[in-house]
């Protein structure tokens, strides 16, 4: 089989077995997606999306926004193609050595150094955060702050410590975000979601 007839496949079959779900077609794309990755049914119950989500994150895309990681995973597991044809740009600051620096001098994780490290291009940015906790943490500190407003926040850090809290206090804010209750998530879900938005971002373009 080719590629595109085992994705084809994939999704068929994750239609059948999903059954009647309740989420729009655009919600959805992105819920089968986060399926297809993870072959984890459970994202059905557990994925939330603010009610200005998607259609903020699809504007973003559309103006050619920064999308920036938490991990370089996620950086190279979120399509090229269709990134370039709109015009935006990917973005990991984990592993520079200024953020590397700043993560020792303050006694914080490189991924909370990270954030900081990216205020100055935040704004309108849709972050995506798929492994550290301490990232969204220290975003929702900005957001509340009002130092910096991303058009979209991506958060499905995985994991046993402050995962699921860090996730919870992301869904108490008024901002668009796409997450998920529970320890669940990882790099590959978070780049997952960002796929199925620059794929419907692209095909309207």
């Amino acid at each position: 089989m080719q590629p595109l007839d085992i994705e084809t496949l994939s999704f068929s079959i994750i239609d059948q077995e999903s059954g009647d779900h309740g989420f729009t077609n655009h919600e959805w794309n992105i819920v089968r997606r986060m399926i297809h990755t993870s072959a984890d049914f459970d994202y059905i119950k557990t994925v939330k999306f603010h009610p200005k989500a998607i259609e903020t994150g699809l504007s973003a895309l559309k103006k050619g926004c920064t999308i920036i990681t938490d991990t370089n995973m996620a950086r190279v597991g979120i399509r090229k193609g269709e990134t370039v044809n709109l015009g935006g740009e990917v973005k990991c600051l984990i592993a520079d050595q200024d953020v590397a620096a700043l993560a020792r001098e303050k006694g914080v994780t490189r991924a909370y150094a990270a954030v900081d490290r990216a205020v100055s291009f935040l704004n309108g940015s849709i972050y995506v955060v798929g492994n550290a906790p301490t990232a969204l943490l220290r975003l929702i500190e900005l957001i509340r702050e009002k130092r910096v407003e991303p058009s979209l926040v991506i958060g499905l850090p995985v994991g046993f410590v402050n995962a699921a809290e860090s996730k919870d206090a992301l869904m108490e804010l008024d901002i668009p975000y796409i997450s998920n209750k529970g320890r669940k998530g990882g790099s590959n879900v978070a780049a997952s979601v960002i796929n199925a938005l620059l794929i419907m971002a692209d095909a309207k373009h």
